[in-house]
């Protein structure tokens, strides 16, 4: 049983659950400002988040896999159906039970939240589907940073918020950006470590089509943006600290090479947590 654990641990790849952790702490933030928060409903938010995001991990494991994209040369964190770790029939069973988490918890959600929780849920799983699933995903395309900007940023945070408060906020949206921009800052190292093999592949990620130094440009940039988007919230002081810890991943990813883009990704993605930190800080000290 607990090598069984371990074993599924891996799969999920937990490194990438930042994504879906932070907005949810933010949009819960912005909530207790307005002295709304239900504990039971930011329990199974964050289980829904989280399940949503195992499954677009789930999902395209076993999709790159039957479209024979898992080469023995991987940069990339290691594959379980390629790998022999588990079959393909195992990973559609757990594909399934937690798309089921993710429906049940939802349900939940929907009966607070009504038709807007409906729309961005379905929309989520959807997204998740079509990110690697089908001939045409958002990942060959190209087009899926637009996508995991809005669903990892802004919706995740003001549907939070408005899950616990009734009401949306143009405060939990704009940090909601911030959120977001660091997940396509994550997004933005793995096309960087991955611009041979998707190139080969026909994916054509944005860094595939403009190259590898438009994809540190870009990376710096997302974090940059954090600037404006925090000048438009209410007096933040410390959350501006999110700027400088961008500037020093950015140097140090301009020397990344290989697998060591996997660190960056890791680090990436704990700048997310390291956010919502400074602007729970701010919320504590200065509101």
């Amino acid at each position: 049983m607990k090598q069984q654990f371990i074993k599924w641990f891996h799969i999920i790849r937990p490194g990438t659950l930042s994504a879906a952790a932070a907005p949810v702490f933010i949009g819960t933030i912005v909530a207790t400002q307005d002295n709304s928060f239900h504990f039971i409903t930011v329990v199974v938010i964050f289980i829904a988040a989280t399940a949503i995001q195992i499954a677009s991990n789930l999902i395209n494991d076993y999709y790159d896999f039957k479209k024979g994209l898992d080469k023995e040369n991987r940069l990339g964190p290691r594959r379980a159906i390629s790998e022999g770790v588990v079959t393909p029939k195992a990973m559609k069973h757990a594909i399934s039970i937690v798309i089921i988490i993710a429906l049940l918890s939802g349900l939940y959600l929907v009966a607070i939240g009504g038709l807007p929780i409906i729309i961005i849920g379905l929309f989520a799983l959807l997204f998740a589907w079509l990110y690697t699933a089908t001939p045409y995903s958002l990942s060959y395309l190209g087009i899926a940073d637009i996508f995991v900007l809005l669903f990892f940023g802004p919706i995740a945070t003001v549907g939070t918020t408005y899950l616990l408060t009734d009401s949306f906020s143009q405060t939990s949206f704009w940090l909601g950006m911030i959120n977001g921009s660091i997940s396509m800052a994550i997004l933005t190292v793995n096309n960087l470590r991955d611009i041979e093999s998707d190139r080969k592949a026909g994916k054509k990620s944005l860094i595939v089509r403009l190259g590898k130094r438009f994809g540190e440009y870009e990376y710096l940039f997302l974090y940059i943006m954090a600037f404006p988007f925090l000048w438009m919230t209410t007096s933040p002081r410390l959350s501006y600290m999110i700027i400088l810890a961008g500037g020093l991943l950015y140097l140090k990813l301009r020397k990344t090479n290989g697998k060591a883009y996997n660190k960056m990704l890791i680090l990436t993605g704990l700048s997310n947590i390291l956010f919502v930190i400074f602007y729970l800080l701010d919320t504590l000290l200065f509101t």
